[in-house]
């Protein structure tokens, strides 16, 4: 029996979305934040959070709500109706590698000498060990575990010393490495920052006469908001009712940057379109290129929900093989529930997802997904194929093998616990069960997001930039 730990674990988790919204008119913004936080609920599901604040009230009153688990779970009606101001920022949660506790919820609301700020952080820093020991020393004290508090003090700190509030983030940013989209919330701006090497998204929208900042733009069509543009890789735009001001001052040439390619590959919704490049489209793409690149002769394409879909439909179209549904999903099993114990004959995975025997019996099969971690949900996967009835099960990944860890905010472990470390493409097959297994070639990244630069450092060692010298992943998270 597969552990349920090691089915929880085997896929890349979420990252975490980030929302703030500025309305010009007074208008209450609690409740457009709630829906646009859950258009983006599968970013993260262990914590979320909502901070407001009226601009025509008394200064820097920020008012917030933060609890564990999903939006509909820890906001009720009444929570959203007290939740009064015109400005406020929201976020959701999920921890690559620290504590999943109350404390690290976001957003963060920090009252200091200035006044009050609400911050919500997606992403990880590489250098936030380092920060917080010299914070520590200098009298910090921290109510989190979470990097996040890191960047919030060095926007405090900054702020005591500059002119404006958009000037402290920019400074703070200076210090700080590693991955951020950042939505800031002043008594009277709103502010977004990515990181220089944009491996985050974030973007701007407008509905009548307030704007939004959203980690995705599939946020702004839930709340029937206009998209403006991307906030591009090392831009800070600030939003007040005078208008958006843009501080392109930290950005990188565009060879530079490093993107997420698994943005693409499976954490934002295939609905989004990040960096003028559609998400669905781009996993059309993947799975041509394994048509090209992996052919194999069958009788039908089927993808794993949800991610794996659109590539087995690009491999059917290139193919000419019918493209079919071979999984149903549960569709009220959320990204987290109670396992079943080890001792236990429930397989998650078979909660999840039981397959279509009609379908598949006595059938070639080619199954895409978009990644192998550890390989115990493929090989689980395989196997209920074969149980259902299938002739043969070849399996196609719409990304290249993992080989190294990532350290900015993605959730791949140490190497040692990946599949393809020191195994070869035939012995991983093996393993899995698989009659053939094919992935993504590496060349083939940059053609699914028109030519973007895009970081590949778990697939080839070479991050955009130098990596931590010790995997400090188990003390920091986002």
């Amino acid at each position: 029996m597969l552990r349920a730990s090691e089915e929880n674990f085997d896929h890349l988790k979420e990252e975490c979305g980030v929302f703030g919204m500025y309305d010009f008119d007074g208008n209450n913004v609690a409740s457009s934040i709630y829906y646009g936080l859950f258009a983006l609920q599968h970013r993260g599901q262990e914590s979320c959070g909502i901070a407001v604040s009226d601009t025509n009230g008394s200064r820097g009153n920020i008012v917030s709500k933060k609890g564990m688990g999903l939006c509909n779970e820890v906001f009720t009606p009444e929570d959203l109706g007290s939740l009064n101001g015109d400005i406020g920022v929201g976020h959701v949660r999920y921890s690559t590698a620290g504590e999943s506790c109350i404390e690290n919820a976001q957003p963060l609301v920090l009252n200091y000498i200035k006044g009050t700020l609400g911050l919500a952080h997606n992403g990880n820093l590489i250098n936030a060990l380092e920060l917080r020991k010299e914070l520590e020393h200098d009298g910090a004290i921290f109510q989190t575990t979470i990097d996040s508090e890191v960047i919030a003090y060095h926007i405090a700190r900054q702020r005591v010393k500059t002119k404006t509030v958009e000037d402290a983030v920019k400074n703070a940013a200076k210090k700080i490495r590693g991955a951020y989209a950042l939505v800031v919330m002043s008594p009277r701006k709103l502010m977004g920052l990515r990181d220089p090497f944009g491996f985050k998204p974030l973007c701007i929208g407008k509905r009548d006469n307030a704007y939004i900042l959203a980690s995705e733009s599939c946020a702004l069509d839930t709340i029937g908001a206009e998209f403006i543009r991307d906030v591009e890789p090392g831009e800070l735009v600030t939003i007040t009712p005078d208008g958006i001001v843009s501080d392109k001052s930290l950005c990188l040439k565009e060879e530079e940057r490093g993107r997420c390619i698994f943005e693409y590959i499976y954490f934002a919704r295939p609905d989004s379109y990040i960096d003028d490049i559609s998400v669905y489209q781009s996993r059309v793409k993947a799975g041509r290129f394994l048509a090209q690149d992996s052919p194999v002769e069958a009788d039908l394409v089927v993808g794993v929900p949800e991610s794996g879909n659109p590539a087995a439909l690009g491999y059917a179209m290139e193919s000419g093989i019918p493209y079919g549904t071979a999984f149903v999903k549960n569709t009220y099993v959320g990204r987290t529930f109670i396992k079943p114990k080890q001792s236990s004959r429930e397989s998650s995975v078979q909660v999840k997802l039981n397959v279509l025997r009609g379908a598949v019996e006595g059938k070639r099969i080619i199954m895409i997904d978009d990644s192998i971690v550890r390989g115990t949900t493929s090989d689980r996967i395989v196997k209920m194929l074969r149980d259902a009835g299938a002739k043969e099960v070849h399996v196609r990944i719409s990304s290249p093998p993992f080989l190294w860890p990532c350290y900015f905010g993605t959730d791949v472990p140490a190497r040692e616990q990946l599949i393809a470390y020191n195994r070869t493409i035939d012995e991983i097959c093996e393993v899995i069960g698989a009659d053939s297994l094919g992935y993504l070639e590496i060349d083939r990244l940059e053609e699914l997001v028109g030519g973007l630069s895009i970081c590949k450092g778990c697939f080839t060692g070479t991050y955009p930039m130098e990596p931590p010298k010790e995997d400090i992943r188990g003390n920091y998270d986002k």
